[in-house]
């Protein structure tokens, strides 16, 4: 690298946050911070702007996992720039460690620890200084599939695993309860505090977040394509790439195209 290596910290808690950045200038001095902010939005947004060579994302932040902004900023993010080396901050959860070391990802544990803090700066010079051999979008490509891996190892579908996929949305329209087949749907929109369920006709308005309904859902009838739209696979009739390379979704029962996040693209390769 040829300039003095940059970071941003995203943590909700200034107090660790500031008790980070003043390790981080004992054990990386020639380390600058670029950036220190409180949530996932705007971590990924700042992220994006600055394009600083380390993130230290906190696990858990309002709005935004550490996770979703990552995978949010992999999806944005210019292939023609090496992609930020991530490091997830977290308390003490095993399950997610175990996630991080499997998929080689570096991880610190609240308080940090010196020793440990030193030995993750290491091993980020080490990293730092053999990405000016590799191509750019290796590191993109690279992220991108520690952070597939990670987003399935840590998903909260354990607690529900053991319920029967769900057969029907139970929608509030007016006054009456609108019962949905799910076989109906052709995806479902998270929209702010609601998420859409879109069938071939009609829209309806749930409150089960997302993340809730995913699991209740048959993983081989419905897809994730973005971290906000899961769509019924046989509703789709095509997958295009526009002139920037994003994928798009051409639906059998809708007008409207469906955007393919770079998280869940390698879904749609030829056979």
């Amino acid at each position: 690298m040829t300039h003095a290596p940059r970071a941003l910290i995203a943590e909700d808690e200034p107090l660790l946050a500031e008790d980070l950045r003043q390790a981080l200038a004992r054990a990386w001095p020639e380390l600058q911070i670029a950036a220190m902010v409180g949530d996932g939005l705007s971590a990924a947004r700042q992220a994006l702007a600055l394009q600083p060579d380390v993130l230290f994302f906190d696990i858990r932040m309002p709005g935004q996992s550490g996770l979703e902004a990552a995978a949010e900023l992999a999806d944005a993010w210019p292939e023609a720039q090496p992609f930020p080396i991530l490091v997830f901050v977290t308390a003490y959860d095993q399950y997610a460690m175990d996630a991080f070391e499997a998929q080689a990802v570096d991880y610190l544990l609240k308080p940090v620890q010196p020793e440990r803090l030193a030995r993750s700066v290491q091993r980020l010079r080490e990293l730092l200084a053999q990405r000016t051999a590799a191509p750019a979008g290796a590191a993109l490509a690279q992220a991108l599939e520690q952070l597939r891996h990670l987003a399935g190892a840590t998903a909260p579908a354990a607690a529900t695993a053991t319920e029967p996929p769900l057969q029907m949305i139970q929608a509030g329209v007016g006054t009456q309860i609108q019962m949905v087949p799910v076989q109906d749907v052709v995806y479902f929109e998270a929209a702010d505090k609601y998420v859409r369920v879109l069938t071939a006709s009609h829209e309806y308005l749930v409150r089960t977040p997302l993340k809730e309904l995913l699991p209740r859902l048959d993983a081989e009838d419905f897809w994730q394509v973005h971290r906000g739209t899961v769509v019924r696979a046989a509703a789709i009739a095509s997958a295009q790439r526009d002139e920037a390379g994003r994928l798009w979704l051409q639906l059998r029962e809708r007008a409207e195209k469906l955007a393919v996040s770079r998280l869940y693209a390698q879904r749609f390769k030829a056979m």
